[in-house]
């Protein structure tokens, strides 16, 4: 399957896939230290789907603790450099080139590199080795949704372990572009570029950057390399009028992208060039609202768990990634959380692409200790420096109904994690709103997001209705049996959003392999499914005191069956008809939106 260039926001023409059939074995006991303790490869496995599923050609959800890799390519040495890269291993990674030690990394859902230049062989025949360490038991490591029981029980699905996004070749030059940041900065109508220089380092490097948008040249400037780096501004021609600003504005409405090019120069001679995209916009809070490009912005979200049958947290292919940014639009979203998980590259491309907005949340750990919150500083650090410049993504969630942090209403070191998460999150990135716990417990945040799954219209009315006070409700509701905001911490006039609600079961069909059905209210036929979707709609979209939205869920996740669509993507009712109600506009409300 095509799984699109890995890297969308730094592209370079020169590059190879080494997806496709490995040689692979299991290590249950920990016991091979080496490439060349290896004797025999008893299994084969199609890279990058895990073992896990049933794409993979093994299928098998049993409990491995390590596993091996291994593939021959062909690439011959030459002046420049040769990158391998992974998209995502699962958990901790070794690899070797022809038996060289070329990297180590740590952390399921990030990217790593490895310049392996030095370590090929002349003839051009190499062999790569992966050793992925994923200890299935091991609650204080991010995991997100993956299960630590044998069968998955309740709200968590199979594991995913070892290689599950692709494994790639480049070609750079002594001296290239390593890094691009993109940096919007709508009230200056500016576009902030971070670049930075790997290789060898040359006093006369620059750097040439050509913004277009279309056929319309927007800049095109050059800029010396200081310290390995270049960081300016780029003003552009102001409109000064709103329907001219638009046309350069990006929404889920108009997603506008602005094409980049980089160039890097060296005597006279182009030594690297990448391809890009950026765009103009900016998501913040003002006050009890979403902003989005400086006016009120209502969120509809869905949840989305990112899974898929027959591959787990690995897409089927770029094609499907980009049919579930369509689905998510068809049915009149505007945007997604996407719950547990970082997401590939590449579904946040066509969110960029196509005009989704995108919260990203940290996978969660479900153990309270030292190494877990290093565990996760790290990983989400690591996460944030991916995507910074992916303009969908408007919301950071290092945190999800206190996993990880069980004890905060009481343990201070559980309330000084979230707090020092929040406050890293802000340091990394001061354009985007930051969710520190969303559900309930709240402590630091921009957003207070509120879990409530009761199906009933009228406790919905009574609790968060016209004639309810944010401070009566914070004080006295309890959905779930957890306060909303933690003591210290009352509500500052955030904006209040509806985070996770509906999680209605309905299955007309049956499911492969899935026994036992689960959700929160379950119905029995597709019109009652669709009623009981519109009036829960209606009522929440009618309510003034939520700025926003995130109905559970997009698509059925194993046993979870309160998707809108099946796990294959089908839906459960016309796609005409979610839409009509999640689109609908609010009645008129005095005062706001």
């Amino acid at each position: 399957m095509q799984h699109g260039y890995p890297r969308p926001q730094l592209q370079r023409a020169d590059w190879t896939s080494l997806n496709g059939k490995w040689r692979f074995r299991f290590d249950d006991d920990a016991s091979i230290a080496s490439p060349s303790d290896i004797d025999d490869w008893p299994l084969e496995i199609e890279v990058p789907y895990p073992p896990e599923s049933r794409a993979s050609g093994l299928g098998d959800r049993g409990f491995h603790k390590v596993c091996w890799y291994q593939c021959d390519f062909e690439v011959k040495a030459a002046a420049d450099r040769v990158i391998l890269h992974f998209g995502a291993v699962d958990y901790a990674a070794r690899v070797w080139i022809n038996g060289h030690l070329a990297a180590t990394h740590e952390g399921g859902h990030t990217p790593f590199w490895a310049d392996i230049t030095d370590m090929l062989r002349e003839d051009g025949r190499q062999t790569v080795t992966v050793r992925a360490e994923d200890d299935p038991h091991d609650l204080a490591k991010p995991r997100g949704k993956q299960d630590w029981q044998l069968e998955p029980h309740s709200i968590w699905y199979p594991r995913t372990s070892g290689i599950w996004q692709t494994v790639w070749l480049e070609r750079v030059g002594r001296s290239f572009i390593d890094k691009i940041r993109w940096t919007p900065r709508l009230e200056g109508f500016a576009i902030g570029l971070e670049a930075r220089i790997g290789g060898v380092q040359h006093q006369d490097l620059s750097l040439e950057l050509e913004l277009k948008h279309g056929d319309r040249l927007l800049a095109r400037d050059r800029y010396r390399v200081v310290d390995g780096e270049v960081d300016r501004y780029v003003v552009l021609s102001d409109p000064g009028i709103d329907d001219f600003r638009n046309e350069l504005l990006w929404s889920p409405e108009r997603p506008t992208l602005l094409d980049a090019r980089l160039r890097l120069w060296l005597d006279g001679k182009i030594v690297d060039e990448v391809q890009s995209y950026t765009a103009l916009r900016s998501a913040n809070v003002l006050r009890d609202r979403f902003m989005l490009n400086g006016r009120p912005y209502v969120l509809r979200m869905v949840l989305d768990q990112g899974y898929w049958p027959d591959t787990l947290l690995a897409s089927p292919s770029d094609e499907a990634l980009r049919r579930d940014v369509e689905l998510a639009k068809a049915m009149g979203f505007n945007g997604v959380r996407k719950h547990q998980k970082i997401e590939d590259p590449r579904y946040l491309y066509w969110a960029d692409r196509l005009g989704l907005l995108v919260w990203e949340e940290m996978p969660s750990a479900y153990r309270f200790t030292r190494s877990a919150i290093k565990r996760t500083i790290r990983e989400w650090s690591e996460a944030m420096d991916r995507d910074y410049s992916h303009p969908c993504i408007i919301v950071w969630v290092p945190f999800n109904e206190s996993w990880g942090v069980p004890e905060l209403p009481s343990v201070q070191a559980h309330r000084h994690a979230v707090e020092a998460m929040y406050h890293l999150t802000k340091t990394l990135d001061q354009t985007r709103a930051v969710i520190g716990n969303d559900g309930w417990e709240s402590s630091a945040t921009d957003i207070i997001g509120i879990h409530d799954y009761d199906s009933n219209l009228d406790h919905i009315r009574h609790r968060y209705g016209p004639e309810v006070e944010p401070e009566k409700l914070f004080d006295r509701r309890r959905p779930g049996g957890r306060i909303l905001t933690l003591d210290g911490y009352p509500h500052q006039g955030q904006p209040i959003m509806l985070s996770e609600f509906g999680g209605i079961s309905f299955q007309a069909r049956a499911e492969e392999g899935v026994r036992k059905i689960w959700g929160y209210t379950a119905v029995e036929d597709a019109e009652t499914f669709a009623r009981l979707y519109e009036d829960l709609l209606n009522t929440i979209i009618d309510t003034p005191l939520f700025s926003g939205f995130c109905y559970t869920q997009f698509a059925d996740t194993f046993q979870e069956a309160n998707g809108l669509l099946y796990a294959d993507r089908t839906p459960k009712i016309p796609l005409e008809r979610i839409a009509a109600v999640t689109s609908r506009s609010r009645t008129y409300i005095p005062g706001g939106v």
